[in-house]
């Protein structure tokens, strides 16, 4: 057990390496803010929420930040503004965080009935690091609202909960070799949006334990099937199940700690893909799950994951590139990332399992996390599980929602049971 306590003094930190994408790309459309929310069994005490998160930021340094534009980098300082204010939800998910707004915070807690958002701008962690900051905000709220939780880690952190804030890219840094970005332009899913602003949400509500007896059928992960149903999706309702020359480009991200023994709460994640070309028609589902799942596992390697984040890294330290000014690097860094979009269809990212202590879990009923939409990416599906409920959770801003239905259908022919919720921005 830790006891809580904050770092009097932060001075000022470098964003880490993943971190200084973000800043440059984000705008009101494309935020890359992401959600994280916990539903409790009882409605929402506003107060209460409001005294929890006020107890609990002076202790995570790596939230309690505000950002600020250097000559060569965007950097962190320590905000001394004091917690945001908790609002009753009235935006869309993933809105972008005004931070002048926002007593320069670059997260926000909003509420609704029984529901706990966080919204976190990427800039500041991963959904591991979301994940650590909510737990530990609704486990505070808990307490003040039922004080006959028996809580015998009271006063202390969680064993879960990390306030490790190494950067992880530099510190398993490895000199890599040369490599060359993906330059194929991939298949997008394209049509009439939503006005400015909106976010259209479906969540499909499944059994872990039902979900695992079918991959095992295949010998494939959860994952790995999910990906190639997402693949199907699309094949089927934006390529009407026929050939064509571009890939289906689906990205993976891929949560590096374990295999690094890191416990930082800081983004500590790469990108790997799942790449299917379309070469015949009407292909079957059996057949792209098999081409999926072989084109992750040849990328799910310590050494090729190494080498994936090691080339971004290698650019950070590059002392030529260190000395550009910063408006030049905001230049480089948006091309860049145009071209890696041209060669990206949408994302899918798995949060795995979340764990809660045993004293909490009568109080949270379900957790659910969604992903802002992105350059080139107007669709995106996020899954997370608590017990046996796992949450697939599709954010878009398209008017049509034909790629999400397909997804569920496929599973439901599976034989998997799948309950629906949307935000109601569709009339199916």
């Amino acid at each position: 057990m830790r006891e809580r306590k904050s770092r009097t003094e932060i001075g000022w930190e470098k964003l880490d390496n993943t971190a200084n994408l973000f800043p440059v790309i984000a705008t009101e459309r494309m935020t890359n803010v992401y959600r994280i929310a916990f539903t409790l069994t009882e409605k929402i005490i506003p107060e209460k929420l409001e005294e929890a998160l006020h107890n609990i930021l002076p202790w995570f340094d790596y939230m309690n930040v505000r950002m600020r534009t250097g000559m060569f980098w965007y950097y962190f300082e320590r905000n001394t503004n004091g917690a945001p204010v908790v609002r009753e939800e009235n935006t869309f998910p993933c809105s972008y965080i005004e931070s002048r707004d926002n007593k320069y915070y670059l997260f926000r807690v909003t509420y609704y009935e029984c529901r706990i958002n966080l919204e976190v701008f990427h800039v500041l962690a991963d959904g591991m690091g979301g994940i650590n900051f909510l737990r530990e905000l609704t486990y505070e709220y808990l307490r003040l609202v039922n004080p006959s939780i028996q809580d015998e880690n009271e006063g202390f952190l969680s064993e879960q909960t990390s306030l490790n804030a190494e950067d992880g890219y530099l510190k398993n840094y490895r000199h890599p070799e040369k490599k060359s970005y993906r330059k194929v332009n991939a298949v997008h899913v394209t049509g009439e949006k939503l006005m400015r602003g909106e976010l259209g949400v479906i969540h499909g509500y499944l059994s872990v334990q039902s979900l695992k007896e079918h991959c095992k059928k295949f010998n494939v992960s959860i994952n790995e099937y999910l990906t190639a149903a997402f693949v199907y999706a699309i094949y089927v309702e934006a390529l009407h199940g026929m050939a064509g020359k571009k890939p289906i480009v689906v990205c993976v991200p891929v949560n590096l700690r374990k295999l690094f023994g890191s416990v930082t709460a800081r983004n500590f994640f790469v990108m790997v893909s799942a790449a299917y070309l379309p070469e015949k028609d009407n292909e079957d589902f059996e057949t792209i799950l098999e081409k999926v799942a072989e084109s992750l596992r040849e990328q799910l390697t310590k050494e090729a994951l190494e080498k994936l984040f090691s080339y971004n890294v290698s650019n950070q330290k590059n002392k030529a590139l260190r000395i550009v000014p910063l408006f030049l690097k905001k230049l480089a860094i948006k091309f860049v990332y145009r071209m890696s979009a041209k060669a990206t269809t949408t994302t899918i990212t798995n949060l795995g399992n979340i764990e809660i202590e045993d004293a909490y879990r009568p109080y949270i009923k379900r957790i659910q996390a969604l992903l802002s939409a992105s350059t080139g990416q107007n669709m995106k599906a996020t899954v997370c599980s608590y017990g046996d409920e796992l949450v697939v959770s599709f954010s878009s801003i398209l008017k049509d929602n034909s790629v999400q239905r397909r997804f569920f259908r496929k599973i439901v022919e599976d034989g998997i049971s799948v309950q629906i919720e949307t935000n109601g921005l569709w009339s199916e």
